[in-house]
């Protein structure tokens, strides 16, 4: 049994780490040892718990059901279309809304009319892979990859819950080349300038300015209150989204993309001046009556606790309107300064790619960057980003030139 370093015993398969990461590891079916590192306790434990149970599942072979909670049993001859809807309810439902949207409608759209009356069990590779063939002349490579995102984890979840022995996207793979990282669109610090200064007029200014300080997601930002802010430790922590969601005609609040999400950001000293600016004029701001009585319940996935995100509370509003202002029309409002600065269209996000191709040039290290974005793993990071430092090769060979004369 492994301790902690204060001394504290730890579960069976964790220990501590000198640098005070949590070590989680075990035997698999195979005689393997498998091992991953956590920042937090909790976070092994669920791993550890998740990892023996799917592993005791494949070495016995055992066949489970869910009972869902009308009383209805689902097993491997329920149907695909059964099996979504319930993933989606009962499994990843607390999910951030956004990503919930984005299974639905792939499914819906891309799946759900080739496997979708199929029987779980009966689910093949050969059953998929028509789903991305289907897709490959019609869509982008990023939808694509949506689709095969939503497929794979539902999928794991039933051979996770025993529904199914073998995952049916197993070996499967769609030929449409991915994007080259370098294709992902930023701002060159000219087009940056440029932008900026007919963005400084606009209403919407603080929203760009922010993104590129912070590099936030559109949904983070969208979903800013004021008790995210610390003026003290000038940081700001990001703990919720919201976005408009068009079918249902109303708001929507939900936990970050993913647990990296959750994070604390310090503040530059423009981020801290241009909110500190609106905080302090708040009061004379117009909110729509619906802003000051409207509440919406959202989960923290850390720890499936409910919370009230109270929308008077939101840093940004529409002043013309006094309400949020939704996804698109910031896209809208951007392609209008596009012209008027004489670049090329972007969306939101492109502001937070900007953000992050900044922060490499600048010297700020992968590792650093990756939690400051909130991505998952520092692959995404690595994979997005590092590629614009290529021109700094150069310079790491000359800072290596110089001192290996001085060592000679």
């Amino acid at each position: 049994m492994g301790k902690s370093k204060t001394g504290k015993a730890l579960p069976k398969g964790i220990c501590q780490r000198k640098d005070g990461m949590y070590s989680a590891r075990y035997l698999n079916g195979f005689g393997k040892r498998v091992e991953k590192h956590f920042n937090l306790l909790s976070d092994a434990k669920q791993w550890l718990e998740n990892e023996r149970y799917e592993d005791n599942l494949l070495r016995s072979g055992s066949k489970e059901v869910v009972i869902t909670p009308d009383g209805k049993i689902l097993d491997g001859n329920c149907t695909v279309d059964e099996w979504h809807q319930y993933w989606l309810d009962h499994i990843v439902n607390q999910l951030a809304a956004n990503t919930i949207r984005n299974y639905r409608e792939r499914y819906k759209q891309n799946a759900k009319s080739i496997i979708g009356h199929l029987r779980l069990r009966d689910v093949k590779p050969l059953h998929c892979q028509a789903v991305f063939q289907n897709m490959e002349t019609a869509y982008q490579v990023s939808t694509i990859k949506q689709t095969y995102i939503t497929l794979g984890t539902m999928f794991k979840s039933a051979r996770l819950n025993g529904l199914i022995d073998r995952h049916p996207m197993d070996g499967v793979r769609f030929n449409k080349p991915m994007c080259d990282p370098k294709d992902i669109h930023y701002l060159s610090v000219d087009e940056q300038k440029k932008f900026l200064q007919v963005a400084v007029s606009s209403q919407n200014y603080e929203v760009y300015r922010l993104i590129l300080e912070t590099g936030l997601r559109t949904g983070e930002v969208i979903g800013l209150t004021w008790d995210s802010i610390d003026w003290k430790a000038r940081t700001l922590t990001v703990s919720k989204v919201m976005e408009f969601r068009h079918n249902q005609h109303e708001w929507s609040a939900g936990p970050p993309k993913t647990r990296s999400g959750y994070r604390t950001i310090p503040l530059t000293q423009t981020a801290y001046d241009l909110l500190l600016e609106l905080y302090e004029n708040r009061e004379t701001r117009k909110e729509s009556a619906s802003l000051r009585s409207t509440a919406l319940e959202y989960s923290d996935s850390r720890n499936g606790r409910k919370y009230l995100l109270q929308m008077k509370d939101l840093v940004f509003v529409n002043r013309r309107t006094g309400n949020p202002n939704k996804n698109s029309s910031y896209d809208t409002h951007l392609y209008k300064l596009c012209d008027k600065a004489g670049i090329a269209h972007f969306c939101m996000h492109a502001l937070r790619h900007t953000y992050a191709t900044r922060a490499i040039e600048c010297g700020v290290p992968p590792k650093t960057l990756q939690k400051l974005l909130g991505h998952a793993n520092l692959s995404t990071t690595m994979d997005r980003y590092v590629h614009v430092t290529d021109d700094s090769l150069w310079q790491a060979v000359h800072q290596f030139e110089a001192g290996a004369v001085v060592l000679a």
